[in-house]
């Protein structure tokens, strides 16, 4: 059966191997404003999540987060990677904590960028003490009913929130959310916006840097703390949480320079690297 996954790269070298793992609707050029930074101390290893392939990809079992999981465990088997850091945005975190969970010895630290386990609100007779993810069913429901009767109509409406208005931005998340199929895009968003993955970070070990961003309309930071303080609680688990100051779900594009100031410098920071990373240099 094919893998989710294609297009692999290698760039870079060094001691400390970072796995960059985009979200739903992109593709592995969101990274470019990080990737020169990275590579000049670091092996980076990126890849693209393939949404065109709808014979392929709609077979049943596929449209999983476990499905997910899985084809990240096999890449990182196929590059003999561990004890790497995983930036996973969006669904990827998800999927990193899935795999995490199953394959303790791949990720020796989870970057989660704009994460979240569930979208939907639930109420407080639902729960002890309910759950704010920051939608509300019906909301999703019309979401899902637009994506289905004019995917591109979708599209034009949806990506300029999530670039945080930011025109450039928005050209290259158009382009990429255009080119998935439209049948694959609705099974997907049915995956992450319809499922409930709460249970997951209970079984995820491995130290964890939670990234949101302060405006974020998709994954709200209440989601992040939640995350820190009702799930992600195990002895074996450092979690910490990091907020940037910044507009819409894709910071890699929108704020490159202060999602490596405020994470990544310092998850990946070693007294090979101490100083930091500069994107301008």
């Amino acid at each position: 059966m094919r893998r989710w996954y294609a297009n692999v790269r290698e760039v870079g070298s060094g001691d400390t191997t970072v796995v960059l793992a985009h979200g739903y609707g992109a593709d592995q050029g969101l990274w470019d404003k990080l990737l020169p930074a990275l590579s000049q101390r670091h092996k980076v290893i990126l890849f693209d999540w393939d949404f065109t392939d709808a014979d392929q990809l709609l077979l049943p079992g596929r449209c999983t987060f476990g499905a997910f999981a899985d084809d990240l465990i096999a890449l990182m088997d196929d590059k003999a990677a561990r004890g790497a850091v995983l930036v996973g945005h969006s669904m990827s975190a998800m999927a990193g904590c899935i795999a995490s969970a199953r394959r303790p010895d791949l990720f020796a630290h989870l970057v989660l960028l704009c994460a979240s386990p569930r979208y939907i609100n639930s109420e407080e007779e639902e729960e002890e003490e309910g759950y704010v993810g920051g939608f509300e069913r019906a909301a999703i429901d019309g979401m899902l009913d637009a994506m289905s009767s004019d995917f591109q109509a979708w599209v034009k409406a949806f990506v300029p929130n999530a670039a945080g208005g930011d025109p450039a931005s928005a050209l290259v998340l158009e382009k990429s959310f255009l080119s998935m199929h439209p049948g694959v895009a609705l099974e997907l968003a049915k995956m992450i916006f319809l499922g409930d993955q709460r249970e997951v970070l209970d079984a995820v070990t491995a130290p964890c840097t939670i990234v949101q961003v302060e405006r974020d309309f998709v994954a709200p930071p209440s989601v992040a703390e939640y995350m820190k303080q009702r799930r992600m609680t195990s002895s074996e688990s450092d979690t910490a949480v990091v907020i940037i100051d910044s507009v819409g779900h894709f910071p890699q594009l929108v704020a490159p320079q202060q999602l490596l100031d405020k994470l990544i410098t310092g998850v990946l920071t070693t007294p090979t690297t101490r100083g930091g990373i500069d994107i301008t240099a």
